[in-house]
């Protein structure tokens, strides 16, 4: 093996010792999906490098609107086929019959709801679990389904998974799902997601105060309360800008909000942007926030810390990680004291300065090929356990 951080060719030497080439992955979403997010980037970028070390990798996930049921992306196999619910089910069956082809390892990843594999799927297998859904269910489904989903997550579902490694992105979201799942420490894996290498410095800052935020317009990630927020610190900083990049079905009530306040000269919903744009976005903006109540990373946070530019955030797991607390951002305890740090970087250069350096030396240390080896590694001890 090699002596310096682990690449695709540890990871094609570490799969031929395990007796691994097919790997069948499970995901409720693929990163083509109107909602994709985080969770779609991670898998995708993991799986690109681990089809690049050899490996036969089949991703089976629900259908995408617009998007043939068969395809290959970054040499990969993606099966895209029934709806939001009908996928689990239908995947169970799909693989349990043989219709996606052999395997030697499977990969599931539990969104909220998981596959259940350990009732029914035989060999090595891992479950990736990006964070717990716990007050999440509460914001996008009726009360009925939202007391069902949280207890099949908190009760129903933990029992299955006592003995199956579980990797995650977080030592807090690790922590978290310890917890609240009950599922023991010693199974679970804390594999950080990496930073593309083309998210660099470099552009020109805005010459107004900027604040950039970005993912999925859902509830759970609260932006409108940092539309609020951010109208609030407009007061003492009256040429405030505030930027959120993504799109989802809460854009309605997004829009509405803004007219209502009066700030559409001032705050824009850019919708889904393209990685230059994103990029871009990033360089010229003084700070990157994020008021979401679940993350199981912040990877937008990390994203922005390559670009040199700090973070403020919720202080919840998955953030705890993302973010160095004091050197690369700050995290608030609730949407007060964030709404505090954020006044505070806007307007004082110095904190400003110093915690864009610390993004810059947090980011140097996440790289996606580690990601992609540290992320096999369970699975492969699964199968060298199994031989």
């Amino acid at each position: 093996m090699s002596t310096s951080a682990p690449g695709v060719s540890d990871i094609a030497a570490l799969a031929s010792e395990a007796g691994l080439r097919r790997i069948h992955v499970f995901a409720w979403r693929d990163l083509v999906d109107v909602e994709a997010g985080g969770s779609e980037l991670h898998a995708d970028r993991i799986l690109q490098l681990w089809a690049e070390a050899g490996l036969e990798v089949t991703l089976r996930t629900s259908y995408a609107q617009g998007h043939p049921e068969r395809a290959v992306r970054g040499g990969y196999r993606v099966i895209r086929s029934s709806g939001r619910f009908g996928v689990f089910p239908n995947t169970v069956l799909s693989e349990i019959f043989g219709r996606h082809g052999r395997r030697d390892g499977l990969v599931e990843i539990w969104n909220g709801v998981p596959f259940l594999t350990p009732l029914w799927a035989r060999g090595p297998k891992i479950t990736w679990i990006h964070h717990v859904h716990r007050d999440m269910w509460k914001m996008v489904l009726t009360p009925t389904l939202a007391r069902a989903g949280r207890a099949f997550e908190h009760r129903v579902a933990p029992p299955f998974y006592r003995s199956t490694p579980i990797v995650t992105l977080s030592n807090s979201s690790r922590d978290e799902i310890t917890d609240y799942l009950g599922l023991p420490t010693e199974n679970i894996s804390v594999v950080h997601p990496g930073i593309d290498d083309f998210f660099t410095q470099g552009g020109e800052r805005s010459g107004q105060p900027m604040i950039l935020a970005v993912g999925r317009l859902m509830p759970s990630k609260r932006f409108d309360q940092l539309i609020r927020i951010a109208s609030d610190i407009r007061e003492t900083v009256p040429d405030l800008q505030l930027v959120i990049a993504g799109d989802g079905y809460e854009r309605p009530e997004l829009e509405s909000q803004i007219a209502q306040l009066d700030a559409t000269s001032w705050i824009r919903l850019s919708g889904r942007v393209s990685d230059e744009e994103l990029r871009g976005l990033y360089q010229r903006a003084w700070v990157v926030a994020s008021t979401s109540l679940a993350e199981g990373w912040g990877m937008t946070l990390t994203e922005a810390a390559a670009c040199g530019t700090p973070s403020v955030a919720t202080d919840i797991a998955g953030h705890r990680d993302s973010v160095d607390a004091g050197r690369s951002g700050l995290l608030g305890t609730d949407l007060r004291e964030v709404r505090e740090q954020l006044e505070a970087v806007l307007t004082d250069t110095e904190l400003r300065t110093q915690l864009s350096r610390g993004a810059l030396e947090h980011a140097a240390r996440l790289r996606w090929s580690s990601t992609a080896y540290g992320t096999f590694l369970p699975l492969a001890q699964d199968a060298l356990r199994r031989l």
